[in-house]
């Protein structure tokens, strides 16, 4: 243990010595100097930390503090040494000021380091020399130390309320462009709506109904396509003080026309430019061949562009929607929708007007009502046609319809007993329209519109059907019947359950053709012809 101690003593005199020459050196360096470079005032002494004297036994430090008088571990560490001397540094600017207020004052370095014995007694320290500090004496007005924390805070707050404005006002300024561009598109929505603008140029007839206000008006307008605003119309029309001088009937529009011009039209009797106003009444059962013929016969237009026209549509009428896809089958395609009725043309009437005078009233007549049925019994639209226009080339009157048809419906019910429909009108059609108008002739497309040769309906109309044989069909009246066969001199019309009893009712008819033709004999005698 001696041995340690004298050991460490050595090492203890070896480091002193050093610590009061470099005390000496910086002692003189800043004596000699008249402006000596900024360093950090030292205002306590400094001691040195012996690490080694941590080897020592705890029971000879015990008896050293004995001896010495003083309690054991009374010397401070060099942490808590450290954090006073940091405390110290950060005392606020103020007592600079004070310091300058006196500046003859001269401060003077702390003395060297002092030696400190092992035993705790403090040794006498080297000769002091007096040292010029560049820094100020430091003042130790308390009152300053207090008020120098609260002026730190009060700088930190008004930092923290230093905030940018910039994105606030690129927020705002992104808004108010955003809702120019949408304010800017909708105005642009709506100018070229009034004017007509980028719209298409095709002509829709568009029907007025009588006594019909400017909001029914334009809702139908937005129905047909002509307008997107109903609101913007009314608007407009209530600033022309047009709302009640509006005509009902038929009009010819376009999407591209202005408001202007639309309320124009509407408002207006319209002279006939072309030619004189032909009426034209289309009978029930006729064929689109015949009716193209009956326009061409009366100047409203050709009778291969009519059929060629009527046939493409495409006219936007609600009815078009129900229209078949595949129509590769079919002959004509729209035979049967030219709906049977008085017309009003006028000659060189535009061949797409005249179209549309007929699309529109078949669109007419087939109601809410007749479309709902439909959907009852599981008719397409095109079935239905095929299907009435049977009935009505096959019924004598309108009274037997509903009978004739429901032979039919039990027909297509018991398709393994009675595979073929067998109806008459089907060939003539097969034979005399089909297979005379074909550009290639194909006896199978032919045999195809035949019902005693084909099975099921025609894949197409044979004619074009009165609203009588449409509603013949949807009323599908119950009987028993399979079999009828008419007197077409009388109109009379047999019925029967069995094929027995339809051979009978055809002798039946044939006496009848005897009879009247014997009778027709005798008149033709008696009167000498």
């Amino acid at each position: 243990m001696s041995n340690n101690n004298e050991n460490n003593e050595e090492k203890k005199d070896v480091l002193d010595e050093i610590i009061e020459e470099i005390n000496a050196l910086d002692g003189e360096v800043l004596s000699e100097e008249d402006t000596p470079a900024e360093e950090p005032a030292v205002d306590e002494k400094l001691e040195f930390d012996y690490g080694f004297l941590e080897e020592e036994d705890k029971s000879e430090k015990i008896r050293r503090a004995e001896m010495t008088g003083s309690p054991a571990g009374a010397a401070a560490p060099a942490e808590e040494k450290t954090e006073q001397k940091a405390e110290e540094k950060e005392e606020p600017e103020e007592s600079n000021a004070s310091a300058e207020e006196t500046p003859e004052q001269t401060a003077y370095a702390a003395p060297p380091l002092r030696r400190t014995d092992h035993t705790g007694q403090s040794a006498p320290a080297a000769p002091e020399k007096p040292v010029r500090s560049s820094q100020p004496v430091r003042s130790s007005q308390p009152q300053q130390k207090r008020n120098a924390p609260a002026q730190q805070q009060r700088k930190r707050k008004k930092k923290k309320k230093r905030r940018s404005r910039l994105p606030g006002v690129l927020i705002l300024t992104t808004l108010i462009f955003g809702v120019s561009i949408v304010l800017s598109l909708v105005i642009i929505g709506y100018g070229r709506d009034m004017f007509g603008i980028g719209k298409s140029d095709q002509e829709q007839l568009v029907v007025i109904p009588e006594n019909a206000t400017t909001e029914e008006i334009s809702e139908l307008l937005e129905s047909y396509g002509i307008i997107k605003s109903p609101k913007a119309f009314q608007l407009f029309s209530q600033l022309r003080g047009s709302d009640t001088v509006y005509i009902s009937g038929e009009h010819f529009l376009s999407p591209n026309m202005a408001y202007e011009a639309i309320i124009s039209n509407l408002t207006t009797v319209e002279e006939e430019a072309e030619g004189e106003s032909v009426q034209i009444t289309f009978p029930e059962g006729i064929t689109l061949l015949e009716a193209a013929n009956l326009l061409e016969e009366n100047n409203v237009c050709k009778a291969d562009d009519f059929i060629f026209t009527f046939n493409s549509g495409g006219y936007g009428f609600s009815f078009e929607e129900l229209l078949p896809t595949e129509t590769t089958r079919k002959f004509y395609r729209m035979e049967g929708y030219l709906f049977p009725d008085t017309y009003i043309f006028t000659e060189g009437m535009d061949i797409d007007q005249v179209c549309q005078k007929i699309y529109s009233n078949f669109d007419n007549k087939l109601t809410a009502d007749r479309r709902e049925r439909m959907e009852e019994l599981d008719l397409s639209l095109d079935r239905l046609i095929t299907f009435a226009s049977i009935v009505q080339r096959e019924a004598a009157t309108t009274q037997i319809m509903n009978l004739v048809a429901s032979v039919f419906w039990n027909r297509l019910d018991n398709p393994d007993v009675f595979p073929l429909l067998q109806s008459d009108p089907t060939s003539n059609y097969a034979k005399d329209v089909v297979g005379k108008h074909m550009e290639v002739y194909d006896q199978k497309f032919v045999d195809a519109y035949d019902t005693y040769v084909s099975p099921d309906l025609p894949p197409g109309a044979i004619c074009n059907p009165g609203i009588e044989a449409i509603d013949a069909v949807l009323a599908r009246e119950e009987s028993t019947y399979f079999y009828f066969y008419a007197n077409i001199i009388t109109g009379q019309t047999y019925f029967a359950d069995t094929v027995e009893e339809h051979e009978a009712n055809i002798d039946h008819v044939d006496m009848e053709y005897a009879s009247i033709a014997a009778e027709e004999a005798a008149n033709a005698a008696a009167n000498g012809n």
